[in-house]
């Protein structure tokens, strides 16, 4: 296995990057460690580790606080990957670097393609658009994977959980709860992304992915799925976008279809309802039961 530089390491998808990946070869860093905003910085640190492989799960993810917070969002999002392209280029190493469903954000109720135009709505997802296009301006080798609805054991460094957890914890509660009908997506566990992504970045077919579980449903769709899977009787009822107020607009629809890695002749990944099943049943195994 090469050396792999992991940014972002505490966030979710990185913490399941770990457990796949020898510890010996890793070098891991977090902001406190690495500001990826600082161009000579991380040439300067890329240079002294020389990894082969560079994974960046570092991101700035709050969307709401991006709306107020653009050089923020864009720092992180959109220099801190073309810090690491640069440097990656530099060193020879591959790049892997993960964008969001939120770049899409049209009229169409199909799911999107990679090539479908980018059209972003927030600041948040601008900010991704821009990063995906200053990676492949500044690197040779490099894989950009597109994801939805992430989910892990870990949980977001931010907030500790994740939407599994939050209607888990919400619905022990024995509370009404309300959720939102009308905005459409593919729920995908961490785990399966790492899975799909490692035969992926071995076969050296550089480019751009979508990557998501079988499938779509609405926010309100998947808090009932998580709901019956985990046994749990909660009164749950669909609301439309507007009953929450929310600074940055949410897409509508943001379903991907993972054309590349079918083209590829990689395997699919599970049905969403299917790794739901499998994360819900692990999770005492992984401290969440």
């Amino acid at each position: 296995m090469p050396r792999v530089l992991l940014t972002g390491h505490l966030g979710q998808l990185a913490t399941d990057f770990k457990s796949f990946l020898p510890s010996s070869e890793l070098v891991l860093t977090e902001l406190e460690d690495l500001d990826l905003s600082h161009r000579d910085e991380v040439l300067s640190f890329v240079s002294s580790v020389q990894p082969e492989l560079i994974v960046n799960c570092a991101a700035y993810n709050r969307v709401d606080e991006a709306e107020s917070r653009p050089e923020a969002a864009f720092a992180a999002n959109a220099f801190g990957p073309r810090n690491l392209a640069l440097a990656a280029e530099a060193v020879g190493a591959t790049l892997v670097h993960f964008s969001t469903d939120y770049v899409f954000d049209g009229p169409q109720r199909r799911p999107y393609v990679e090539g479908d135009l980018p059209c972003p709505r927030s600041v948040y997802g601008a900010s991704k658009v821009a990063g995906e296009l200053l990676v492949r301006a500044s690197c040779s080798k490099f894989f950009i994977f597109r994801v939805c609805g992430l989910y892990g054991y870990a949980g977001s460094r931010d907030k500790g959980s994740n939407f599994v957890e939050t209607m888990l914890g919400l619905g022990g509660q024995g509370k009404a709860l309300k959720v939102v009908d009308d905005q459409f997506l593919t729920p995908t566990p961490t785990l399966d992304i790492v899975e799909a992504v490692l035969p992926v970045i071995e076969s050296k077919k550089y480019g751009l992915y979508h990557l998501t579980s079988e499938g779509a449903c609405s926010w309100y769709e998947f808090a009932r799925a998580i709901f019956e899977e985990a046994g749990l009787e909660v009164e749950l009822n669909p609301v439309s976008s507007g009953y929450y107020k929310t600074a940055a607009p949410r897409p509508a629809y943001s379903v991907l279809e993972n054309g590349a890695l079918k083209a590829g002749g990689f395997p699919d990944l599970p049905h969403w309802r299917e790794g739901l099943r499998r994360y819900v049943r692990g999770r005492a195994e992984h401290g969440r039961g």
